[in-house]
């Protein structure tokens, strides 16, 4: 059995808030992966639940789940959802499974709602063929990368040792030849890749866009390259991981390149102009996705795998239980409470509305669970000043440091 920390698993009150419904929906497609990347902290992490989970989702799990997603939508009376092929690699066994999770889903919920659905992929699997049929059925393609170089994909290899970049790489011009496919590119930061070289080899692969990714870690499993720091605000820190995205930032803007989506960046500079946020890494936008496993288990998202073993689970399945009753599990319920879920050092920050605290992932400290301030605090600050003061520069003295809703500049 899963031994959860107190908070919130204990000591939160699932009642006293109004939860917001799923939208996304991670569907795992597979449950393997053809890849042996060093760093994943899905098959080289602390959990290894993955093995007692059957290696695809069977046709009824796929039935069951498309039904369940219909019933969230009736009871929300939600107008669009958007769902998340995943795995391991969900092309593991070609495009059949994840044709046809897309093409029950679409089937299930009212006609009403709109269904974007996304793969996201490794590349290696992604001929022309498994494209044509993709796109024919109108699925987007995101692609996993750690750069447009094989010097920086060095670390994604298969189980033989032998490298993926040269599929991944023809994937990539493939998909850059259909741009209406190309959902994207994840980036996982390594900081022994130059921060520049990173970026403009990304821009030659003609992405949409591009969300450069923090390497999941947390108090008690410190960041690549960092020294184990007890939890809390305490400067003055290095930023290694700070600097390495003001300095991509920095291109960015400069250059003009605005045209490719920085999710991160355009993340910050909406939260300090006073949008709300759209994605889980800052911001206090509740979230509103959920993970579906092979065997039917309704779970939290994957990269809670990294904090340790079963942070995921809720104990919930689609057999017997509505993606309601998972609202109100306490692990989802806190990554809907926004500023109530924060650690004091967050709440007394003069950017902590920006950052939100960071990744919920990136809170955790064992034996006291996931109300601290981000490990990548220092990071965060360092990243959501720069990008204030570069705003501030840009917009002029007509908006005035007191007039920044984040009160950060």
């Amino acid at each position: 059995m899963t031994s959860h920390p107190r908070w919130p698993y204990a000591v939160l009150d699932t009642t006293a808030h109004e939860p917001v419904p799923f939208r996304q929906f991670v569907l795992k497609v597979h449950g393997r992966c053809n890849l042996d990347c060093t760093y994943c902290y899905l098959y080289q992490g602390p959990d290894h639940g993955w093995r007692d989970r059957p290696a695809r989702a069977s046709d009824r799990t796929v039935r069951r789940t498309a039904d369940r997603i219909a019933e969230h939508v009736r009871a929300h009376g939600l107008d669009a959802v958007r769902i998340e092929l995943h795995g391991g690699e969900p092309l593991l066994t070609g495009p059949g499974p994840v044709l046809a999770y897309a093409d029950a889903v679409r089937r299930a919920v009212p006609a009403g709602c709109r269904v974007t659905a996304t793969v996201q992929t490794n590349g290696t699997l992604l001929t022309d063929a498994t494209l044509d049929r993709l796109a024919a059925a109108g699925l987007r393609v995101g692609l996993s990368l750690d750069g447009g170089r094989a010097a920086h994909n060095a670390r994604r290899t298969d189980h033989a040792g032998r490298p993926a970049w040269p599929a991944a790489h023809a994937a990539a011009r493939r998909l850059a030849a259909r741009p209406q496919t190309y959902a994207g590119i994840l980036c996982t930061i390594d900081l022994a890749a130059d921060p520049l070289d990173v970026y403009r080899s990304l821009l030659d692969l003609r992405p949409p866009g591009t969300d450069f990714l923090l390497p999941h870690a947390n108090w008690g499993s410190p960041p690549p390259g960092t020294d184990r720091l007890p939890p809390g605000r305490h400067r003055p820190r290095p930023t290694p991981y700070g600097d390495w995205l003001a300095a991509v930032f920095d291109a960015w803007w400069d250059e003009g390149r605005l045209g490719m989506r920085v999710r991160l960046f355009q993340e910050i500079a909406g939260l300090l102009l006073g949008a709300p946020s759209r994605a889980e890494a800052v911001g206090l936008s509740p979230l509103a996705a959920v993970v579906v496993e092979t065997d039917g288990s309704i779970e939290q998202v994957d990269a809670l795998r990294s904090a340790y073993p079963g942070a995921s689970e809720t104990g919930l399945d689609v057999f017997r239980h509505s993606f309601d009753e998972a609202l109100r599990h306490p692990g989802v319920a806190a990554r809907q409470l926004g500023e109530r879920a924060l650690a004091e050092e967050c709440l007394d920050c003069p950017v902590g509305r920006v950052c939100g605290g960071g990744n919920y992932v990136h809170r955790y400290a064992p034996g006291t669970g996931f109300r601290h301030p981000s490990v990548y605090c220092a990071d965060l600050e360092k990243l959501v000043r720069h990008i204030a003061h570069r705003l501030q520069r840009t917009t002029g003295p007509s908006r005035r440091p007191e007039q920044c809703s984040t009160r950060c500049l």
